[in-house]
């Protein structure tokens, strides 16, 4: 049976979490959870989906019937121009912060959240712990924090909003994508972070677009996403064109329910301390940057933005093991895309690796507030960062891991292109 993700209400936490649902911190940092169940299971494509051959053909036979389920003032919502101005529209902040593009899924039938979920699925990938799996456990992450309470007190308690600043220098501050002039809220003034609540978090918040039609030879744009998760893939010409820009994050970063274990970001922090952890003192000298992070650079608000100049450790210079951990770093991201998608793009960074460097800054571990790493080559940006948590600001061993990948882009010129 599909869990339902749908809220009690359109600004609400889901029914399970409001009614039963609750989690509790250990001095581990681990949450232990009851009452919450992980969202999307039992999706599927209709029988018609699943025999249509070809990636893009499923996907658009999937946005079809998703489409078909709708009312025709919830197609207008989600049907919208391809234009850049939509197409920009993504974020990691909470939807109630940022609104995005389409329609809710906290507002659509148990009917029509099936067909919508199983688009998803279609549209990406099948490994275990990235792709579907990821962002099933990222939508559950929500609830988590609902049943937490939400931000009651705010972030500028003895937790504090991230420190440092970016590689200009600059002093660290509110997320790319911010509201302008700050949140406000219960504990933030101008600049801060918010205050919120429980209420500004749910597996039901989380919003589905087109930008244009769905059509196996038209260009159009697949949205999904909510906090922490943004997926923006485009269509043309009967290919994926461009699987970016793509976000990740997650709060808390490890949580348990009825024996099971969730770390859905865990695969990319492993992947990039492994490489970390291969260099020698020399090759870290080289790749660690002077500056400290307190978010990804390239992230909502600044599409396109990549610095112009590589810095960090050529990864040329690294032995066949070590750059085969180069490639294992990007793995859990590309497989965030459909698989076919995904080992086509694997395949690219893999030939343009003499191009690529890596670079870093902070603890090796990336367990700890403003660690950092990149990846930066002719067709691939990808970043990692850890940032106290908001919610379990109070706790360390909490730090929350998010990233961002683009892939693609015009300005790398390469095969694999984004439109913004």
């Amino acid at each position: 049976m599909l869990q339902s993700v749908r809220s009690s209400a359109p600004s609400g936490g889901s029914a399970a979490t409001e009614a039963e649902g609750t989690a509790t911190v250990g001095e581990d940092g681990t949450v232990a959870v009851t009452g919450i169940t992980l969202p999307g299971q039992g999706s599927e494509l209709s029988a018609t989906c699943a025999d249509v051959t070809g990636q893009t053909a499923r996907v658009v036979c999937a946005a079809e019937a998703f489409l078909a389920t709708l009312s025709e003032a919830q197609r207008a919502e989600v049907v919208l121009a391809e234009t850049a101005a939509n197409a920009t529209v993504w974020s990691n902040l909470p939807v109630t912060f940022v609104p995005r593009n389409g329609i809710e899924l906290g507002s659509l039938s148990d009917e029509q959240l099936g067909a919508a979920l199983a688009l998803v699925q279609v549209a990406t990938g099948s490994a275990e712990n990235n792709g579907y799996s990821e962002v099933t456990q990222l939508m559950m992450a929500d609830d988590v924090l609902a049943a937490s309470g939400g931000m009651q007190n705010g972030v500028l308690g003895s937790g504090g909003p991230p420190l440092g600043g970016g590689p200009d220098g600059s002093d660290g501050g509110p997320p790319p994508g911010a509201p302008s002039g700050g949140f406000g809220g219960a504990s933030g003034g101008a600049g801060g972070f918010p205050g919120g609540g429980g209420d500004d978090y749910s597996s039901g918040l989380y919003y589905l677009a087109f930008l244009g039609t769905p059509g196996e030879t038209d260009t159009w744009i697949l949205q999904f996403g909510g906090h922490h998760l943004a997926i923006n893939t485009t269509y043309g010409a009967g290919e994926v064109a461009s699987a970016t820009p793509e976000f990740r994050g997650v709060e808390p970063k490890v949580w348990t329910t009825k024996g099971v274990t969730y770390a859905p970001m865990a695969d990319e922090q492993a992947g990039m301390a492994a490489l970390l952890a291969s260099l020698s003192d020399a090759q870290l000298a080289t790749a660690q940057l002077s500056e400290t992070f307190s978010d990804v650079l390239v992230g909502p608000g600044q599409d396109g933005q990549f610095p112009v100049k590589k810095v960090g450790l050529a990864v040329s210079s690294l032995s066949d093991a070590q750059q085969a951990l180069v490639l294992a770093a990007m793995e859990p991201w590309v497989q965030d895309a459909d698989d076919a998608t995904a080992a086509a793009l694997l395949a690219i960074y893999e030939n343009e690796l003499d191009e690529t460097y890596v670079a870093f800054s902070g603890n090796l571990s990336l367990t700890n507030n403003a660690d950092y790493v990149h990846i930066d080559g002719p067709s691939v940006w990808l970043e990692f960062v850890c940032q106290s948590g908001i919610v379990y600001s109070d706790h360390k061993s909490t730090t929350t891991p998010s990233g961002a990948t683009t892939n693609a882009t015009t300005a790398r010129n390469t095969t694999f292109r984004s439109l913004i």
